[in-house]
């Protein structure tokens, strides 16, 4: 039997964060497009095809766009970001349960 036992601590250290400000509010959704964006998170494509049945329902002139990122959310995706921004006013990121 070893006289030492190696340990090692699970806790980690978060990485350093920095905060960035929010995008402006929109006055009204009416006449926008509004990008619905799955993250890919379990069943978060679900929500956001009901969700973007509940618009049309209740919101026929906001015109809503399911968007799927390129690979799992852990991947940065800028492609999808630039598009969001040429295209859209507004977008919803639908991170599952």
């Amino acid at each position: 039997m070893p006289s030492r036992i190696l340990a090692l601590n699970p806790v980690g250290f978060p990485p350093g964060v920095r905060g960035k400000r929010l995008a402006p509010r929109l006055g009204t959704l009416e006449g926008k497009t509004v990008y619905l964006v799955d993250c890919r998170f379990d069943d978060s494509d679900i929500f956001l095809g009901q969700m973007q049945a509940w618009l049309a329902e209740r919101m026929p002139g906001v015109r809503t766009v399911v968007k799927r990122i390129a690979s799992v959310y852990l991947q940065d995706d800028p492609a999808t970001w630039e598009e969001i921004q040429a295209r859209g006013q507004a977008a919803i990121l639908g991170v599952g349960h």
